[in-house]
């Protein structure tokens, strides 16, 4: 009889579970537009039971039983959403509706500083670039100790080596020279002048937070040079909590990398402070006695100081010390052996910057700022029989007003330049120093047309104390119609007055350069226009595919070409113009800890002089990027990448050779402080010197060609990280 009520019991508790499952239904929309959120992913932990949204973003999970439960709602690109909710709900309940954020870790919340707006990278017309986060710190293991990787892996942007030997470089934005384009750092312009053949070999990116690139005109905000583009280095200010980083990197060719930072804040006053010592042993893979990276030393010291007067003013002040000295050219030499008439190159540079900045807000509405810049910068350059020096010192002030709000925001201002180069060393009858000065004006205006429409438009006034006036407007729609599709349409004019310092005379090391003459000449001036589209798109549940593509052109009337003339070289503007237009694609698959980068360059430049049309020099028409990458985050990540660069018209008039680059990268996380890295770069060992010539003639005096392809090959580089 007991045995009978028990099954009787147990069937009936089974009965009435049956009647004690709940149903849980909902739709997942986006906070910004309220669209539908397809492929939504929702869980229920404690049952392991889930489900996706459909294209309406509804879902139905039936089969719940009664009780309390913690219900997640994940979606790639949006913050993870996690509720309770009680079951049995009522029945007469309409359909819930939920919203998810965007991410503020992606994205959507990196707040950019070079366009002077505060809004978000997704609601800027001007189209920006940005590498921060994860990102910024993987490709800073593969070169902690300059940013010429970082720079070069993205589409579009190409960085040029200047000398074969002693590795300067300097950067190509959609295929024009380094000259056009304008490298700063927290928006100021340090790298400029003599300066700018080494710049990029001496900046090290461990006290970095994120990088922005604007491609296209842009002398609205930052006057003359950035034709082709904009590279902002943005440094880390202090945090809510103190931060302590160490990073050590030893190289397969006997390099090494030591790099410190700290940065804290003492109630009204902080600081930050940036410290790496950079050694580079003389190397020489292709075995022709010549340095592929010359022996180098170098020292890095950038504190800053920040000091919180109240909620409303805050001022920063900081200095930046760089000394270097290069060696490349002869290998034995360079090692410090007695070398019979050997050839070599050196290098030695000393560098002192200043900057400071105040911030005051005069209400919720209004920001006044000033921001002002010193920066010294001593170089040597000794070759054989030859020996060019120089001081260059360079100032840069500007005073900003900005106001707005959610709708309209307006920023004007007046910024000055000056520029003065003393030669100290060379041929006295070929002085290059020059002393330049600019002062300009600028207004610039974001307006929310309606919710849909953005315009950003601009205009500068400037005048130079030689070539007089450069009126420079600007604009840029953004055009928003959904929350997965953005289209961009911007243009404006640019212009660069003449100098001396450029990827041409930085190759000759400045031996037989004749002055400006500037009653000859006049300022080179550009036009340029670009169009992109950005989409988001669900392609199944946990897998997102972003996509962007940009066209563009720009013509540049005027430009100033370095000639050869009876045994010296001489700064020309032949009749004609330079102009590049071409598109880039960017893709991006994600799918939960799996990223596949696929980015695509075409850059068509072209010369057109004298009725006669030719391609312009060491420009790969058609370039890849592929990087796939695993990562677990906070804990591992893995990565293989891929880069294709198409065949390059060089200066000699012959091509050089297509190529492939790839590279395998790797850290792990050991304890919540401390990681290690290990990298594989050019594991194909893709040099120059291994399919075809560097140089001509005999190696005490080489004559040297186009530097278009790697020339250090295969090198593995590892260390680890400490960050307290």
């Amino acid at each position: 009889m007991k045995l009978k009520t028990f099954l009787t019991g147990l069937a009936l508790s089974g009965f009435f579970g049956l009647f004690a499952q709940n149903e849980f239904k909902a739709k997942i929309i986006d906070h910004e537009t309220g669209d539908p959120l397809f492929g939504v992913t929702i869980l229920i932990p404690e049952l392991d039971r889930g489900g996706t949204t459909d294209e309406s973003g509804h879902i139905t999970m039936d089969g719940i039983p009664d009780g309390a439960f913690r219900i997640r709602f994940s979606y790639v690109g949006y913050e993870t959403l996690e509720l309770t909710f009680a079951f049995p709900r009522r029945a007469d309940r309409p359909t819930l509706t939920l919203e998810l954020h965007p991410a503020s870790e992606e994205m959507d919340q990196v707040t950019i500083t070079s366009t002077r707006s505060t809004r978000s990278i997704v609601d800027i017309p001007t189209r920006v670039e940005f590498i921060a986060g994860e990102e910024l710190s993987e490709k800073g293991n593969m070169k902690p100790g300059d940013i010429r990787m970082l720079l070069n892996e993205s589409t579009g942007i190409q960085t040029q080596q200047t000398s074969a030997t002693s590795y300067n470089s300097s950067i190509r934005i959609q295929g024009l020279d380094g000259k056009y384009t304008q490298l700063l750092r927290d928006g100021m312009p340090l790298y400029s002048g003599f300066s700018g053949g080494l710049s990029l070999m001496q900046i090290a990116p461990l006290d970095l937070k994120q990088v922005e690139v604007i491609k296209g005109a842009s002398s609205t905000l930052y006057g003359g040079g950035a034709i082709a583009g904009l590279v902002n280095l943005i440094t880390k200010t202090p945090g809510e909590e103190r931060e302590l980083s160490f990073m050590l990197n030893g190289t397969s060719a006997l390099g090494l990398d030591a790099s410190g930072f700290y940065s804290e804040r003492y109630g009204k006053v902080g600081t930050t402070v940036f410290t790496s010592y950079n050694l580079g042993t003389p190397y020489d893979p292709a075995d022709i006695g010549l340095t592929a990276i010359p022996d180098f030393n170098r020292f890095t010291l950038n504190p800053k100081l920040f000091v919180y007067f109240d909620t409303q003013t805050t001022l920063n002040a900081g200095v930046n010390i760089v000394t270097e000295k290069r060696t490349g050219g002869n290998l034995e030499y360079a090692k410090g052996a007695q070398v019979a008439d050997p050839y070599f190159e050196e290098n030695t540079t000393d560098r002192i910057s200043t900057q400071m900045q105040l911030d005051r807000k005069t209400d919720e509405s209004r920001r006044f700022q000033f921001k002002n810049s010193l920066n010294y910068y001593k170089r040597s350059i000794v070759v054989p029989d030859f020996v060019f020096a120089g001081n260059q010192f360079s100032s840069f002030s500007e005073l900003n007003l900005s106001w707005g709000n959610n709708r309209s925001e307006w920023i004007t201002g007046l910024n000055l330049w000056t520029d003065q180069f003393s030669q100290s060393e060379g041929n006295p009858n070929e002085d290059l120093s020059y002393s330049d000065a600019t002062l300009g004006g600028f207004i610039q205006n974001t307006w929310n047309l309606i919710p849909q429409w953005t315009l950003e438009s601009g205009f500068r006034l400037d005048y130079q104390h030689q070539y007089g006036w450069f009126p420079l407007p600007r604009f840029s729609l953004m055009f928003d119609p959904a929350s997965n599709w953005t289209f961009r349409l911007g243009g404006g004019l640019g212009y660069k007055t003449p100098t001396v310092f450029s990827e041409d005379a930085e190759r000759l090391q400045f031996e037989n350069i004749r002055p400006l003459n500037t009653e000859a000449l006049t300022a080179e001036r550009s036009v340029g226009a670009n169009f992109d589209i950005n989409n988001r798109t669900p392609l199944a549940p946990g897998l997102l595919m972003t996509s962007n593509l940009l066209f563009y052109y720009t013509k540049i009337r005027d430009p100033l070409q370095l000639t050869p003339l009876n045994g010296f070289y001489e700064f020309t503007q032949p009749d004609g113009y330079v102009d590049t237009h071409g598109a880039e694609v960017n893709l991006k698959w994600s799918y939960d800890d799996l990223k596949l980068f696929v980015g695509y360059t075409y850059a068509n430049v072209k010369e057109h002089y004298n009725g006669e049309i030719s391609d312009f020099p060491l420009v790969a028409k058609h370039r890849l990027n592929n990087v796939l990458m695993y990562e677990k985050h906070d804990n591992f990540w893995i990565g293989i990448e891929a880069y294709y660069f198409s065949p390059q018209k060089l200066n000699d008039g012959t091509t050089g050779e297509a190529y492939w680059i790839t590279g395998l990268m790797t850290e792990k996380k050991l304890g919540e402080h401390f990681s290690v890295f290990l990298n594989f770069e050019n594991i194909l060992d893709t040099r120059q010197t291994a399919f075809d010539s560097i140089y001509t003639g005999d190696l005490s005096d080489p004559e040297f060609r186009d530097i278009y392809a790697p020339v250090d090959g295969f090198v593995v580089n590892g260390g680890f990280k400490w960050k307290l």
